[in-house]
């Protein structure tokens, strides 16, 4: 196990960070990876903290150039790659009429094409150490959800192809997973970077269906959410199972959430529960 390497892009803080730690510990080479190295702080203090060692390495995922440097480096720094975690991701709120389509577009370059940046240049070291492409995405991408049109868009197109990928990467010796977390206690929703009295202010017809939307998700996130390192789990069972689903949710209240989707034939569950969301 020692000599296997996972790379992991994300890795600042949240589910990137927790899953780098806990892959060190379970005997990987990890390569962690972030946008920034300025803000691997607390990645690094939290590998001190564990004792494990982290080869911590920039990655854009939304620079193809990125992408190529890092993982030619790790191929030739470590002579292979066995694994790679897609964690690398950006919330965003927002409503059709109420934003561009360029806001759109900036959403699927980090969520969709970011993924598929890294993974379309891993794929050939995967298939040469029979290895694993892990991506986490959301309960998002299983069920729609209010005022997130863009983000679930991309978690949706991420798990369709994910989907749609598998059959083909496993017929090569590739396991292909997602993981599905639901309201997890990271900076991720801090990360959108948005006013949110501003925004309902500013919504127009749509305030008081956002206020609902924005006050039911801000105690989900207060009050029933997991730690990263909860949510590293699901993680972490994709990479170390003999033989992992595809699909892994990271929380019982997570799979009773998209259970409903997946067994909604005809929509009226999910929009009989997301209805309520806002009002």
């Amino acid at each position: 196990m020692s000599s296997k390497v996972v790379l992991i892009t994300g890795t600042s803080s949240g589910i990137g960070l927790a899953a780098a730690v806990a892959a060190a510990r379970a005997g990987w080479r990890v390569v962690a990876t972030l946008r920034d190295p300025g803000r691997a702080d607390a990645l690094c203090a939290a590998a001190a903290d564990a004792g494990v060692e982290l080869d911590v390495r920039r990655l854009d995922v939304t620079d193809e150039a990125s992408v190529a440097a890092a993982i030619d480096g790790v191929v030739a720094d470590h002579g292979r790659l066995d694994a790679v975690i897609n964690n690398a991701g950006a919330g965003h709120l927002g409503t059709l009429e109420n934003e561009s389509v360029d806001a759109v577009r900036a959403v699927m370059e980090v969520n969709f094409f970011g993924v598929l940046h890294v993974s379309k240049a891993a794929l050939p070291h995967l298939r040469a150490s029979g290895g694993r492409l892990i991506t986490v995405t959301s309960v998002g991408g299983v069920v729609g959800q209010p005022f997130n049109e863009a983000y679930c868009a991309a978690k949706f197109a991420v798990e369709g192809y994910m989907e749609s990928l598998a059959p083909v990467a496993a017929r090569l010796g590739v396991t292909v997973s997602v993981v599905e977390p639901g309201a997890v206690a990271t900076e991720f929703v801090n990360n959108i970077g948005l006013d949110l009295a501003g925004e309902v202010a500013a919504a127009g017809p749509y305030a008081e269906a956002l206020q609902a939307y924005v006050d039911r998700t801000v105690a989900q996130f207060h009050n029933g959410a997991q730690t990263p390192a909860e949510a590293a789990e699901a993680v972490l069972e994709a990479l170390t199972a003999d033989r992992p689903a595809f699909r892994l949710q990271t929380s019982d209240w997570a799979r009773d959430f998209t259970g409903v989707k997946l067994a909604d034939l005809d929509g009226s569950a999910v929009l009989g529960l997301t209805g309520g969301w806002v009002g």
